[in-house]
């Protein structure tokens, strides 16, 4: 198999994809909140899942909290969330064959494109040695319309100069799944969270997946998402 398929991109999420970051979100959450001397959630989990910080905030802490007080709950709440990750030591939380999937295919343009706070995603990408593989990086305050609208993955596309036909995004929440169908591009489900995925053309467990290789070697040469497409 060529391991650089001509003309192919791929368009990466942070949370759940790169690393498998929910179980900290949690802890992070639920010490935050206890902090401010809030209940635990015990349907944490559930709530958080493909949501941004502002929402989250509303929906944990207060409904009718301002947009300034809900972006510094937020960005608290990220700073330990930082600081857990730092602790626990960053490779047990890296998703599983990840690493020799970027080198593999290192000479493909990749992109991460992520609703995660961009301290987040700086800190992930220096820390896990990743940066060196991405040529483009977009947030999600860098778009109008964050996920699920496809704003955020056409801007990684067109920074990369791939059409969104020629793109695969590896995604982890219906959201982002959403997103990226909606730009017309190829989508790839990791389970790292367990979601009933939707609209994915590949579900895998993580990037030693054995489904994984045989798929994307079916994609080369197919022009679009839609038209040729090989499942």
């Amino acid at each position: 198999m060529n391991p650089n398929p001509p003309g192919l991109a791929m368009i990466f999420d942070l949370d759940g994809v790169l690393i498998h970051s929910m179980p900290l979100h949690v802890l992070a959450w639920q010490a935050y909140l206890g902090q401010l001397g809030l209940p635990a959630c015990a349907d944490l989990e559930a709530r958080m899942h493909g949501k941004r910080n502002l929402e989250l905030v509303r929906d944990l802490i207060d409904p009718l909290i301002t947009d300034d007080a809900a972006s510094w709950h937020g960005a608290a709440k990220e700073q330990l969330f930082r600081e857990m990750l730092a602790r626990e030591g960053v490779n047990k939380y890296q998703v599983p064959g990840l690493a020799g999937f970027l080198e593999k295919y290192k000479n493909i343009p990749k992109a991460i494109g992520s609703n995660a706070e961009p301290a987040n995603i700086a800190f992930v990408l220096e820390h896990f040695a990743l940066r060196p593989y991405f040529q483009a990086v977009v947030n999600g305050l860098e778009v109008i319309r964050p996920k699920p609208f496809p704003d955020i993955y056409l801007e990684a596309a067109s920074r990369l100069g791939a059409p969104p036909e020629r793109c695969i995004v590896f995604e982890d929440s219906p959201t982002g799944i959403e997103a990226a169908r909606a730009a017309g591009m190829r989508v790839v489900g990791v389970e790292t969270t367990p979601t009933e995925f939707v609209g994915v053309d590949l579900e895998i467990n993580d990037f030693h997946d054995p489904r994984l290789e045989p798929w994307l070697a079916r994609q080369i040469g197919a022009p679009s998402a839609t038209a040729g497409f090989h499942p």
